[in-house]
């Protein structure tokens, strides 16, 4: 049996720690138009800002008839129909939310203003050209950008790093990510002909939330596959191994096509550490996207019997982590943060990862030899 004292001392680490997490709010808040009124604006964008009391005073959309529908539904005064128009109206300190499809970016970000703040949906363009190319726009325009990686922002996801910043895991040796579920992919009507779907649409975030507790990998090994239930769309399944040396493994593993009940579905991200294990579940996975709630998870390495406690969280990746985006961004606009952790420049290397994935599941593995 565990000593109680012993038990109570982690439970008040524990408590300690997660009391810390807060999401990144800025002294003085900036009015937003948002580019874009799809699904993920819906979902996820509008109800955190409306949550964190975010001032959404436009919304535009290439079907004007759509912008100013979900502009009356949401109650957001001005809706357009055009990129030209919304920055027209746009004050001097807004904040552009461009919640585009990726192939679009390319196209949109040169019509902003000069020295605009921007967050951009992710993935940062299709291919690692265009990452560039929207790079060096971000550069040549003096944008104060990052690109919405909203994973890092996940309440469970921050309280796992309370912890880790708490002395509770010690040296992470091994991040495992593990999605096994079904993706309705026909909301999103764009992915029916796009060329790369599973990573570059899903699996960056895993990858971006890797890169963000370990830096970027030695190298990497890859394979993503199309599931014969979509054949009409790009690869969805995916198995891909980061090469951090021979102290650490990291892997990604997804299935977006286990339609066999819930079940045996499941969504999780898991730390191993030194001094402790930790895991969170990504709930809008497992019924997107109404979704379950988030979770989160610790076990301390002991001498003893070990087990898994219940680390409180509150809020949900959707769409508390969208509130973390923003607000990260406004803090380092106003100077209130020195920091911004999904910078353009660093989601940039995000990309770089994504491509090597991609040519190295284009790679022929080892043959098996019988001599």
């Amino acid at each position: 049996m565990p000593n109680p004292s012993t038990t109570e001392n982690l439970e008040a680490r524990i408590a300690a720690a997660v009391q810390t997490v807060r999401q990144p709010r800025p002294k003085q808040l900036r009015p937003t138009v948002i580019i874009g009124a799809g699904g993920i604006v819906r979902a996820a964008h509008l109800p955190a800002y409306e949550k964190a009391g975010f001032p959404v005073i436009g919304l535009m959309d290439q079907d004007g008839n759509k912008a100013s529908a979900l502009a009356a539904e949401r109650r957001i005064p001005h809706s357009f129909g055009s990129v030209a128009e919304a920055v027209r109206f746009a004050a001097r300190d807004a904040i552009f939310d461009v919640a585009v499809p990726a192939s679009q970016l390319v196209h949109i970000l040169p019509q902003l203003p000069d020295n605009a703040a921007v967050l951009i949906q992710k993935p940062m363009g299709e291919t690692l050209q265009e990452a560039r190319i929207i790079r060096d726009l971000c550069r040549s325009k003096s944008f104060i950008a990052a690109v919405n990686f909203s994973l890092r922002y996940s309440p469970n996801n921050l309280a796992v790093a309370a912890l880790a910043t708490g002395g509770l895991l010690g040296e992470i040796h091994d991040i495992e990510v593990q999605t096994s579920t079904y993706t309705p992919w026909h909301l999103w009507t764009f992915l029916a002909t796009a060329p790369r779907l599973e990573i570059l649409y899903h699996s960056i975030h895993y990858f971006d939330l890797v890169r963000s507790w370990l830096g970027n990998p030695q190298s990497v090994y890859a394979r993503t596959v199309k599931n014969p239930h979509t054949a009409n769309l790009a690869a969805t399944k995916t198995i891909a191994i980061l090469d951090y040396g021979n102290s650490k493994r990291v892997f990604v593993a997804t299935n977006h096509n286990h339609n066999f009940g819930p079940e045996h579905q499941h969504s999780f991200v898991q730390w191993e550490g030194l001094n402790g294990a930790a895991r969170i579940t990504m709930g809008v996975n497992l019924d997107y996207p109404s979704g379950k709630p988030d979770t989160a998870e610790y076990a301390e390495r002991a001498s003893g019997s070990p087990h898994w406690r219940s680390v409180p969280v509150t809020g949900n990746n959707f769409p508390d982590a969208f509130m973390g985006t923003m607000g990260a961004l406004q803090c380092f606009a106003e100077g209130s943060a020195s920091a911004l952790p999904s910078h353009f420049e660093d989601a940039f290397q995000t990309m770089a990862l994504v491509e090597a994935l991609y040519r190295s599941s284009e790679l022929p593995g080892e043959p098996l030899s019988f001599d």
